[in-house]
């Protein structure tokens, strides 16, 4: 099963690179690929009072761009902070069940937080947020387990908590998930 890897916006290589070559390692039976071509940000996702994306409209024009492609989902990855309506930010979104997914980098660096770059950290969150909104896509709710990659992340703290993994529940789920996609 392929996954496309998309840049919204500038992305650094290296972090796109890092997502690409660890989800194979964590989802059964997926192959990762960089999808070619980089989409802007778009200007209608901007708010300016909140001085953030929202990340339900960059969703949306990502599903409307490949719902004609040989990706079986699209995992885009930005820069740019983002929002929901009801909440206060994301580190992503997903259709749930669904074929595309967003994470933001943006308030995954530790330098956000006012302490030091720390690239294995980032690239562990990243990772896990990368998992985590992909998890979403094959229909998999929150879980209750605060180490399971598929636990809410209400904070930074809770996404240094969880695993990169899911639980043993939630890893039986995602298997039969991509089992029936085979299919």
């Amino acid at each position: 099963m392929k996954v496309g890897i998309l840049q919204v916006g500038r992305v650094e290589s290296q972090t796109l690179n890092y997502v690409k070559e660890n989800l194979p390692k964590i989802f059964p039976k997926i192959e990762c690929e960089m999808i070619p071509e980089t989409i802007p940000i778009p200007e209608e996702a901007y708010n300016s009072l909140r001085k953030q994306h929202n990340s339900s409209v960059i969703l949306a024009i990502i599903k409307n761009l490949f719902k004609k492609k040989p990706y079986r989902r699209v995992l885009g990855i930005t820069e740019v902070d983002l929002y929901v309506p009801q909440l206060n930010f994301v580190f992503g979104q997903a259709e749930c069940p669904g074929k595309v997914a967003l994470i933001s980098l943006f308030r995954l660096k530790p330098e956000f937080y006012g302490q030091p770059p720390n690239r294995k950290l980032f690239l562990e969150r990243t990772l896990k947020e990368a998992v985590h909104e992909l998890g979403h896509t094959f229909g998999l709710g929150h879980c209750r387990n605060p180490f399971c990659v598929m636990f809410f992340s209400n904070s930074i703290l809770d996404t240094d908590k969880k695993e990169k993994n899911f639980c043993e529940k939630c890893q039986k789920t995602i298997e039969k998930k991509i089992g029936e996609l085979e299919n």
